[in-house]
Parts: C-alpha cells; structure tokens; sequence
C-alpha cells in the first residue's frame, strides 16, 4: 500500500511534517507559515535536564507543541496516540496507511539508519511522516532529507520506542477535521504575541534572559569544570543550535521568512522590515557556532576565547531583546 503523497524537503522536521500533512489535504501552509503561527522560536537553558551528559539548551519548544499551538490557532483537529506496546502501535500505524491516511511520527535520531553516523546520537524529538508500507518495509517522508526513504518494522519499532529524554513512546499524530477557512489573520498575531511572550519572559532560564545565562555560564566553565567538560558543554550549545533541528541562526532565518509572508497577508510593512532584522541576528548565532566551534575542536588562536564567545551571546541577547519589543508593538 502507498498513498500518494508529495515529499517536500523543509529546513525543520516538525515544520515539514505538518506542512507537508496539510498540502496532502489540500491546504497550501508553508513551513515558515506553520513555524510561526505555532510560536517555534524559543530559548530555554535547562541545567537539572541532561541530553548527552551535559545540561540541555533547547532553541524550540517541547516536541510536538508547534502543530499543537499551530493547530489550535487554526481549529485544526489533531488525532494523537501514544503507545506502550509496541505491537499496537504498529497495528494502529497499519491501521491509517490501509485508509489512505498518511501519518506523522515522533522518533529517536538514535537508530535512524539512513541518517550519516555524524548525525545519529540521542535525541528523541524527530518527526517524520509514513505513507505507505510494502512487505515488512514502510515508506518514510522524513522532510530533513532530500527524497523520500525507507524503514524495515524493526528499524521503525526501534526509533518509535526510543529510551532517555523525551521518549516518543509510539507517538502518532494527523489532522482529522478542518473549519470551512483558515483565519491565517488571526492565528498570525496569536502566533507572534505567543513568541514574543516567550523570548521577553521574566525569568532567568527563558528567552533573551536565558541566552545572558548561558553567556554568563560558559565564563565559568572552564575554571569550574576543567577544559575537557567545558568544551564539551560548548559543543552541546553548537551540536542544539545548529544540528538538532537548525536551532539558532536557521530558526531565525525561518521566522524572518514567516514575517515577510505575515507582513501581506495583515498588510503591515513594518513586519517585513522586522523579517530583515531577524535575518541579520540569525547570522550573529551562526558566527557565534562557528566561533564556539573553533574553541572545542582546538582550532582557536584566542587565549580568552570562551569570554569572547560569551559576549557574542550577550550582544544576541541585547539584539532579540530589543527585536521583540518592537514586534510586540508592531502588532
């Protein structure tokens, strides 16, 4: 069985994922269009949380809450299941492929074999889509790779039942019911008040606050934890930003393409000059990957240079914070 559904690679898995569900049902949404109705741009420091033995830094909210705010906003009816055995889930899985209904999964990267190794560590918040099964083989649309792939059932039991931060636990989901139209108006500025409210938040883990956190930290890091931890702390800030799901600059980048698209359809030009700004941050996080990543590969001429990669966070910092106080009053 295969459904015919069209693959579209995006730069997010979520993104992609729910885009790609709607154009099968015959809604046009792109990726930067779900990205930001849905409030994907975000910023939390967890230090009690540890992903790859060193605290988590996460440049999106919780797996699965972009198409759920996304959704919501929309009054988009969303069927989801979760699972503890794993017969079931695949039961259910078959299910919806026998009635034409392409899905949307949450995996581990972990066990995702037509992934490069450089990319398969653990991290549980991957989505993809299944459209179709042949034999002991399901047809995979995983929206981060340029064509469409394959899993045999064991290697798809495998990545859905994933162990450690953010099991997927069998995690299924599709849109069931949509209204007669899609108020994009409405759901844009709830979209944006959301992302405002959260990167402007008063508390010190969240938002622009967190990002002066973690500046603050990594001036510590070395002395504290000893040059081996430290660095790899740093590496953990690079591999979220920039590998786990395009993070730092590549979210900024998205959110610049979402407010151009906003600034017509709500006819606010100001949007559209704030989609420029957005962009030119974005590329401040990329300069600050690549100058992080200099220090933890041992490539840096800098003697001071976690004090300089600290004030480049706090520069970024100061930029959004002065960016979502006027989107906020743009709107």
């Amino acid at each position: 069985m295969k459904i015919d559904f069209t693959h579209n690679q995006s730069a997010h898995c979520e993104n992609g994922v729910v885009s790609n569900l709607l154009k099968h049902n015959g809604h046009d949404i792109s990726e930067p269009m779900v990205f930001g109705i849905g409030s994907g741009l975000f910023f939390v420091y967890i230090p009690f949380l540890k992903v790859n033995y060193a605290p988590a830094i996460s440049f999106r909210p919780m797996p699965g809450f972009i198409f759920k705010r996304f959704s919501k906003r929309l009054k988009i009816k969303v069927k989801r299941y979760k699972f503890r055995d794993e017969k079931k889930a695949q039961l259910a899985l078959d299910a919806e492929l026998k009635n034409n209904n392409p899905v949307g999964l949450q995996v581990g990267v972990y066990n995702l074999t037509y992934f490069p190794d450089e990319y398969r560590f653990h991290f549980n918040a991957h989505n993809m889509v299944v459209y179709g099964k042949k034999d002991n083989t399901y047809l995979i649309s995983d929206p981060v790779m340029e064509k469409v792939t394959t899993l045999t059932e064991k290697e798809l039991e495998k990545v859905r039942f994933a162990k450690g931060a953010f099991a997927p636990k069998g995690h299924m989901y599709y849109p069931i019911n949509y209204p007669e139209k899609l108020d994009l108006e409405k759901a844009i500025k709830k979209g944006i008040k959301s992302t405002c409210r959260d990167m402007l938040a008063p508390v010190p883990i969240v938002g622009v606050k967190g990002i002066r956190k973690v500046a603050k930290l990594i001036r510590k890091w070395p002395v504290k934890l000893g040059t081996k931890k430290a660095n790899h702390y740093l590496g953990q800030i690079v591999r979220m930003q920039e590998e786990i799901g395009t993070g730092g600059g590549g979210f900024r980048f998205i959110y610049g393409a979402f407010l151009e698209e906003a600034s017509v359809i709500l006819s606010n030009p100001k949007l559209k000059e704030l989609s420029h700004e957005i962009t030119q941050i974005g590329d401040l996080w990329r300069d600050f990957a690549l100058d992080a990543s200099r220090i933890y590969k041992n490539r840096s001429s800098e003697v001071d240079g976690y004090n300089k990669v600290a004030d480049k966070l706090v520069i970024i910092a100061d930029k959004e914070e002065n960016f979502f106080k006027k989107l906020k009053k743009a709107i």
